[in-house]
């Protein structure tokens, strides 16, 4: 049993040796993401300031947990589709706009949060209503990085086409930058209620357009997903079962979104 787990430990580490250069420099910044979610965290424990009767530090621990899965994901999409793509040019620049977008959200929620000040729908002066605004410019750069990787592993597929898989990575990168930004463009016109809302998540289940917006951001996870289980599961049937389910996640997030603004 311990040969077993050394051997694909090893194998493991042989895999990360394959990766590109900034396929590695994501995993690292994702890690990073993770220990800083961590250090938020305790320290959190001994700051009991609130905005909107939330605790101050929830939205940047939320952020820094949604950057660290995003940025882990959109790795292992990249290097599962067609590791082609992972060492060309255009995903390092891909990668770029990844890390610089999310990093300017995280540093300023965190730096408006250590303040006891919002970050969000702040608009009490110029500064703080073009730091929102910019804010919204660098999460639809965040989310138009997986719409141009959706582009690069279309671009590099082969004579045979994409395998089912591969296309449930396309259809959810697609996914994640169609419905998170038009739901992000709602939510940014639109405030959610104050308060703590459901646990864990914090959403409102009338007049919150969070729950639909975090179906669009997570489709990035959710569909290739689905994609993989078809290709799996359904044989020859595989492609009709990811249009089927793709077909069903639109509608759950277009439910999603009707209740959000007819509430």
């Amino acid at each position: 049993m311990k040969n077993d787990l050394w051997a694909s430990s090893l194998e493991s580490l042989e895999s990360l040796n394959g990766f590109s250069f900034a396929s590695k420099a994501l995993l690292i910044y994702g890690g990073l993401m993770w220990l800083a979610l961590g250090l938020t965290c305790l320290m959190s424990l001994s700051d009991a300031r609130t905005l909107r009767e939330v605790g101050i530090w929830v939205k940047p621990m939320k952020f820094m947990a949604a950057t660290a899965l995003f940025v882990w994901t959109t790795v292992w999409l990249s290097e599962w589709a067609n590791p082609a793509v992972a060492q060309g040019h255009a995903y390092q620049g891909i990668c770029l706009l990844i890390v610089l977008t999310s990093l300017f959200e995280v540093v300023y929620i965190s730096y408006q949060a250590s303040r006891g000040a919002a970050s969000h729908y702040n608009t009490s002066d110029p500064f703080h209503a073009f730091m929102f605004g910019l804010m919204g410019l660098a999460a639809v750069g965040l989310t138009a990085s997986q719409a141009w990787l959706a582009w690069e592993i279309w671009s590099a597929r082969g004579p045979h086409g994409l395998s089912v898989t591969a296309w449930g990575v396309v259809v959810g990168l697609v996914f994640t930058f169609v419905l998170s930004t038009v739901s992000g463009f709602m939510l940014g016109g639109h405030q959610p209620p104050a308060g703590q809302g459901l646990p864990l998540v914090g959403w409102h289940l009338h007049q919150d357009i969070r729950p639909a917006h975090f179906l669009g951001v997570h489709a990035q996870q959710l569909i290739p997903l689905w994609g993989l289980i078809g290709e799996r599961c359904f044989g020859s049937h595989a492609l009709q079962a990811l249009g089927a389910g793709s077909a069903v996640y639109v509608l759950a997030w277009g439910v999603m979104t009707w209740f959000a603004v007819a509430a």
